[in-house]
């Protein structure tokens, strides 16, 4: 038996090998191996993976081509781009010498690069193909109508061509055999019924459309085809706007369905339990709303469940989802879930990824998530969760490798041990918001494979721990921030790519950076000493991008050692103590985006050589001795969008190419020795002119972030600004985009306020106060009805506060005191409630909120005319009616005798009705006065009588 075996063994290899052996020796189709030669020759091969391809070699030999055993005919060719790299890649464009190949079934040219040029037509003509994969070739053009000639493909890979559209998608309906559709990152949108005609393949098993510009999905379920055949349906980031058709939720034989980041309105529908068959569902970056269908607990094969960034509401999910023992992957993340995380969740024993992250959950965290034993990546940040963490709750999390509990609004509290070593290996810790002081953690120092570690705000006091430096070298990311730690770190070495320390209390000379730092910001802290101690030499290039040293203690001058940081694109050195002249050596810093300075004694002036810091967006030099002119250069910046020079000793007009930066939001010149006028040319700075917007990202390029890695992560860096608004100063820095002010004020400047101002429709605050200008205030000041803070104090204006200023109804801080404005001020809720002493200094301005009345403070001579005017009218108007009165009645009674004698009859007929209805009413009151009289009488007698009837029984 043994024997046979064996036998029968070798009698199996002898075949393979002799296969094996006819393949390599099978006779190449002559005609066939011509058109693959003249093939290659329409295309460039860096990578020689066509150099088997010869005259010397039968062509079923070379790479990637495949013969039939029986006839060696070619009928496939592999060629896609196995490396997905430019370096392998096919360059150039299709040859019509593959048309000889009548018997191609197989054509792979995926990732290879032909340029933009279109796929060639003649494709439609290759009958034999059964599969065509052209995904990601750098295909261009309109995709050809004939390739509906190709009845008999099977699959259809198009995808990743973002330089291809269609017109008119009528002929993909033609293709009856198909089974797999891929035509991802393709324009479709110009065919309204694209969708429509895929729908009518019965045969289609797979379908794959993303990013294809689609607004219409079928809305009917008579024209779906692919009812019972569809098993993948792949429709993410498109353009509908519509509710979830009902034929979705008859395809019973799907297993994917992806319709992530549309814009789908209304519910998930709870026969979405029809697709039992579901394994993979995605409805994330939607517009869904209401709750989550406790149906979806029915889908017992579901292994994915992706909701995020939707309008959920309501509990977080229902139990029945407990029920999903297959389920691996939660995303419920940005929605509007709220209670408590429920206990079910402890159920899923496959569950590898939860996220929870910015809901409205509150309660306490569940102790049996501690028993998911197959948990990778917990995320519950940004919720209002609160309670006590004890090591119970980690207790089986053994794979446990990404940990989020950021909280802003309440606290999660640490309560373990010192000596807890927990069964996890992090490498992503976000922890910022709990409580887990006042002493370091010691379980961190277990850790060893950590990339994130953020402890901003968790309560830490005291020294940092000997063993934390060496430690924390490894660690990518470290944020510190807003604790109470305290340390010297002149010795300390920083490795980490982004370390982020701000409002703590370390003191000492700055520490070492080494050359892989990106990010380094220790902002509002106690140390001291000279910048020069950062500025050792390094044997690599510095990656530093990002230098925040302000609100510490540091002194000295700049000197050249800025020239070391060639990467640094936001640099803040404000609120320290240094001096001397900025050196011109900060013109070597060409990616500069963000310069603060702000707050200390640099003297001399702005340095010709920061004009070569070509993509400056902010400059900030307030509050230091800098004098000079104000450089012409400033306006050759158009991506400039602060500037903030107050409180130095510029003098000089103010520079007409300012106008120029149309991007500018913040122009603070402030507590200067600027003389001349104010640019009339304001009005050219679009930013100001228009209303702001949440959505305009000009801002975004003073922005940085980090990808962290893991689960769409960033971190990153925000810029901030003190400014003196509504006479008090502030710090702006999440709404700093939004922000747009014009300060001018504590200048020399004179001349009118430039009526052009009026046209920044966007400014929200414009201070020209203190200065000597004179004229009147702009008549349509009142077009600018984002204002929100206006002083004109303390100058010589004149005239009439204008009607329109009625218009800033969002206006909430006001001053014109101390001018020679003069009138009423106009009437209005807005203006009637400011503080009187916002209007002081104007003599004759009247009205409220002034005590000083205009009706009586108005001129005595002009009102005795006018009353006496009003007077004198008044008598020979009533002479003129007396007379025409008398004479119209008396002097048609003396022309006419009939008509006296009808008048004095009238009045003798008058007087006898008078008399008659006298006599009658006189007569009715004596009567009835002598009726009333005598039941008084009557009554008093009555009162009198019981009278004496009370005082007898009283005295009886």
């Amino acid at each position: 038996m043994i024997m046979r075996n064996s036998e029968l063994i070798m009698v199996v290899l002898l075949l393979a090998v002799l296969s094996l052996c006819r393949t390599n020796s099978l006779a190449c189709n002559e005609r066939e191996k011509h058109a693959l030669l003249r093939f290659k020759q329409s295309l460039t091969d860096p990578a020689n993976r066509l150099s088997s391809w010869s005259l010397t070699e039968g062509c079923c030999g070379w790479a990637g081509v495949r013969c039939d055993n029986v006839s060696g005919r070619v009928f496939e060719l592999h060629l896609g781009n196995p490396e997905d790299s430019g370096t392998s890649t096919l360059v150039g464009k299709l040859s019509p010498a593959l048309l000889q190949l009548e018997h191609l079934k197989f054509l792979n040219l995926s990732l290879n690069d032909f340029r933009g040029t279109p796929i060639p037509s003649f494709l439609g003509s290759m009958s034999s193909l059964t599969y065509l994969n052209l995904w990601g070739a750098s295909f261009g053009g309109l995709i050809p109508h004939q390739l509906g000639n190709l009845s008999s493909l099977r699959q259809l890979y198009l995808g990743g061509n973002s330089g291809l559209y269609v017109d008119n998608f009528s002929w993909i309906s033609l293709l009856s055999s198909l089974e797999s559709l891929d035509l991802g990152w393709i324009d479709l949108h110009r065919d309204i019924h694209g969708l429509d005609y895929v729908s009518l393949l019965s045969s289609l098993s797979e379908l794959y459309l993303p990013h294809c510009q689609l607004n219409y999905m079928i809305s009917s379920q008579g024209y779906v085809n692919f009812t019972h055949s569809l098993t993948v349906l792949s429709l993410p980031s498109n353009n509908f706007s519509n509710n979830m058709p009902n034929w979705l939720f008859n395809l019973s034989s799907l297993l994917v369905l992806d319709l992530s980041d549309n814009a789908l309105v209304g519910q998930i529908p709870s026969t979405i339990s029809n697709l039992h068959n579901l394994n993979y569902l995605n409805l994330s970056v939607n517009m869904l709303i209401g709750r989550i269908p406790e149906s979806l607990g029915q889908l017992k094969h579901l292994e994915i469940l992706s909701i995020f960034s939707n309008f959920l509401c309501g509990p977080i999910i229902p139990y029945q989802l407990g029920n999903l023992s297959f389920l691996s992957y939660l995303d419920l993340r940005r929605n509007k879930l709220n209670g408590p995380i429920p206990s079910q969740l402890g159920n899923l024993s496959s569950l590898s990824y939860l996220f929870l992250y910015d809901n409205e959950l509150n309660g306490t965290l569940p102790r049996n998530l501690g028993l998911l034993s197959n948990l990778v990546a917990l995320s519950i940040g940004n919720n209002s969760i609160e309670g006590t963490i004890l090591e119970v709750n980690f207790a089986k999390l053994s794979k446990l490798k990404f940990l989020d509990m950021l909280m802003y609004l309440t606290s999660i509290v640490f309560n373990v041990s010192q000596n807890w070593i927990p069964p996890f290996q992090l490498q992503h810790i976000f922890l910022s918001g709990c409580k887990l002081g006042p002493k370091f953690p010691a379980w961190l120092q277990t850790q060893r494979f950590l990339q994130t570690l953020t402890l901003h705000n968790v309560g830490i006091v005291g020294t940092v721990p000997k063993w934390f430096w060496m430690w924390a070298s490894n660690i990518q990311t470290i944020y510190l921030g807003y604790n109470q730690i305290s340390g010297n770190l002149s010795h300390v070495l920083i490795n980490s790519t982004i370390f982020h320390a701000d409002s703590n209390r370390f003191v000492g000379q700055l520490p070492h950076l080494s050359p892989n730092v990106v990010l380094f910001s220790i902002a509002n802290n106690s140390l001291s000493g000279q910048i020069s101690s950062l500025c050792q030499k390094m044997n690599e290039r510095s990656k530093l991008r990002i230098l925040d040293l302000s609100n510490n203690a540091l002194s000295g001058e700049l000197g050249h050692c800025l020239m070391r940081w060639q990467s640094l694109t936001h640099l803040n050195l404000g609120s320290n103590n240094l001096s001397g002249e900025i050196p011109e050596s900060i013109g070597s810093l060409f990616f500069l985006k963000a310069l603060h300075l702000h707050n200390n004694s640099f003297s001399g002036g702005i340095p010709l050589s920061l004009n070569k810091c070509t993509v400056l967006g902010l400059i900030d030099f307030a509050e230091n001795k800098l004098t000079g002119n104000i450089p012409s250069w400033i306006g050759e910046r158009p991506l400039l969008m602060i500037i903030r020079l107050r409180s130095n000793e510029f003098f000089g007009d103010i520079p007409q190419q300012i106008c120029r930066l149309s991007s500018l939001i913040i122009l603070d010149l402030a507590n200067n020795r600027l003389s001349g006028s104010i640019p009339r040319c304001l009005n050219n700075i679009s930013a100001m002119a228009t209303i702001p917007s949440a959505i305009d990202d000009k801002f975004s390029t003073l922005k940085f972030s980090i990808y962290l890695g893991y689960q769409g992560s960033y971190l990153g860096y925000r810029e901030n600004l003190v400014l003196v608004v509504k006479g008090r100063k502030s710090t702006y820095n999440n709404i700093l985009p939004l922000v747009r002010i014009v300060d001018l004020s504590c200048n020399n400047l004179s001349g009118g306020i430039p009526i052009e101002i009026s046209s920044l429709f966007g400014l929200q605050s414009l201070n020209l106060s203190r200065k000597h200008l004179m004229g009147r205030i702009p008549e349509n000041i009142g077009g600018m009805k984002y204002l929100e803070s206006l002083d004109l104090s303390n100058n010589h204006l004149s005239g009439e506060i204008p009607q329109s200023i009625t218009n800033l109804t969002f206006l909430s801080y006001l001053d014109l005191s101390y001018n020679n404005l003069s009138g009423k001020i106009p009437s209005s809720t807005q203006l009637q409630s400011f503080n009187p002493l916002d209007f002081i200094g104007n003599p004759e301005l009247c009205g409220a909120p002034l005590l000083k009345n205009c009706t009586e403070n108005e001129g005595p001579q002009g009102d005795e005319n006018v009353e006496g005017s009003e007077r004198s009218w008044f008598y020979i108007g009533a002479a003129t009616g007396f007379i025409v009165g008398f004479w119209g009645l008396c002097g048609a009674l003396l022309c006419k005798r009939a008509w006296r004698h009808a008048y004095f009859k009238f009045l003798n007929n008058i007087k006898d009705r008078i008399y008659m209805a006298t006599a009658l009413k006189w007569s009715w009151l004596r009567d009835h006065f002598r009726r009333y009289h005598m039941i008084s009488l009557g009554c008093l007698r009555g009162c009198n009588q019981e009278g004496r009837e009370e005082r007898g029984n009283g005295e009886s």
